[in-house]
C-alpha cells in the first residue's frame, strides 16, 4: 500500500462513527483463535479523544489480521472505569476487550473504582502520549515561563479544562503541585476531547491533555503549546518545536504515558496466544500505526505481555502514588503491586 492509500485509509478510519462496525476482513493471518462473531472493545471515554482515535487504527489492523470484524463502542464515564468495568464483568472470552491508558488500570484499584489490578490485565500497547500544556491562542501568554508565574501568583485560582480524574490534565497538575505552588481549579469533562474544545473556545484559561488530543487545534491556530510534559521537546509535524517543561521544572517527575489493548489475563490461551502473535508480527510493523504516530504527535511505541508491563509501569507509578499522596484515592498503591517511584 503506498503512503498515500495508507494515509487515506487512516482517514476514513478515524472519522467512522463511533460504534460503527469497521471495515470487513481481508488478508486475515492463520491463528488458532477464529472468532465466529464481531468482538467488542470498549473505549471507556468519549469519541475523539486520544484512546478513541489510535483504537480505530489497532481495530482495523485486528479485523484485518484475525478475520473478524473488531466493533467500537464508546462508553464513558467515572473517569474511564464505567467502560473497563463492563469489561472486566463481561465473560472472560476474548470477545469483549478494553482499550485506554495502562496508566489508568493502575489508579482504578487505587481509587476503589475497580477491584481487578494491573497484573489482572494482559496489556498491548501501540502508542505513547506526551502530555502538553496549552492555552488558546489569543491568550495573553507566549511562553511556559511566562505562564507559570501567572500560575504561581494569580489572586484567584485558573481554571484547567480535564477528562477526569486520572486524565492526562489531572496527572499532569498534580506533578505540578509538587515542583510548584500553582493555583488552579479543575473542570472536569467525559474525555479529553470536549476538555481541549472548552480551552479552544476559550471556556477554560488553559488545558494539560494528551498532546495527540491537541494537534488539529494547534495546526489550525486555535490553540499555543506552551510545553510538553516531558523532558525533550516535542517536534510536531506542521507546527515545530514543543520546549520541554524541564527547561523550567527540572524535577518534576515525567514518563511515557503508554495506550494500548486490554485482555482479562485469564482469558483463554488461544485468545492470547492469537494477540501475541498479531502484536509481535503486525502491530510491531503497522504502518497504518507508524502514520497515525508521526500525523498525531504520539510515540510509536508496540509491546506486549511483560514488556509491555515494564513499559507501561513508570507513569503507572507516578500516577497511582500522585493520586494517593494527594488524598484523592484512598487505597495505598502497593497493595496491588505497585511501587513507588524512582
Amino acid at each position: 500500500m503506498t503512503r498515500l492509500s495508507t494515509a487515506a485509509a487512516l482517514a476514513a478510519l478515524l472519522i467512522a462513527p463511533a460504534g460503527a462496525l469497521l471495515v470487513a476482513p481481508s488478508g486475515a493471518l492463520a491463528e488458532d483463535w477464529s472468532p465466529a462473531e464481531p468482538v467488542t472493545i470498549i473505549v471507556p471515554w468519549s469519541a475523539g479523544g486520544s484512546t478513541d482515535t489510535v483504537t480505530r487504527v489497532i481495530a482495523k489492523e485486528l479485523t484485518d489480521a484475525i478475520g473478524q470484524n473488531f466493533v467500537i463502542v464508546n462508553q464513558p464515564g467515572a473517569s474511564g472505569s464505567v467502560g473497563t468495568r463492563s469489561v472486566w464483568e463481561a465473560p472472560h472470552d476474548g470477545m469483549t476487550m478494553a482499550a485506554g491508558a495502562a496508566a489508568d488500570l493502575g489508579a482504578y484499584p487505587v481509587f476503589g473504582s475497580l477491584d481487578a489490578t494491573i497484573a489482572d490485565w494482559r496489556l498491548y500497547l501501540d502508542v505513547a502520549n506526551p502530555a502538553m500544556i496549552s492555552v488558546p491562542a489569543d491568550s495573553e501568554w507566549e511562553d511556559f515561563g511566562a505562564f507559570l508565574e501567572a500560575l504561581t501568583t494569580a489572586e484567584s485560582p485558573m481554571t484547567v479544562s480535564s477528562g477526569g480524574l486520572s486524565s492526562a490534565t489531572a496527572i499532569t497538575m498534580q506533578a505540578l503541585e509538587k515542583v510548584a505552588d500553582v493555583k488552579y481549579r479543575q473542570i472536569v469533562y467525559e474525555g479529553g476531547n470536549p476538555a481541549v474544545i472548552s480551552t479552544v473556545a476559550g471556556g477554560t484559561d488553559f488545558t494539560a491533555q494528551n498532546a495527540t488530543e491537541q494537534v488539529d487545534m494547534v495546526r489550525a491556530g486555535r490553540l499555543r503549546p506552551l510545553a510538553v510534559v516531558a523532558s525533550s521537546p516535542l517536534e510536531l509535524a506542521g507546527y515545530g518545536s514543543v520546549p520541554a517543561i524541564t527547561d523550567w521544572l527540572p524535577e518534576i517527575a515525567t514518563a511515557p504515558n503508554y495506550f494500548g489493548i486490554f485482555v482479562p489475563a485469564d482469558a483463554p490461551k488461544e485468545v492470547l496466544d492469537t494477540m501475541d502473535k498479531v502484536w509481535a508480527e503486525k502491530i510491531a510493523n503497522s504502518e497504518a500505526l507508524k502514520t497515525f504516530a508521526a500525523e498525531r504527535a504520539a510515540l510509536f511505541a508496540p509491546s506486549y505481555g511483560e514488556e509491555a508491563h515494564k513499559a507501561a509501569m513508570p507513569f503507572l507509578s507516578i500516577n497511582a502514588w500522585q493520586q494517593f499522596n494527594s488524598g484523592a484515592a484512598p487505597n495505598e498503591p502497593t497493595q496491588f503491586g505497585i511501587p513507588k517511584p524512582e
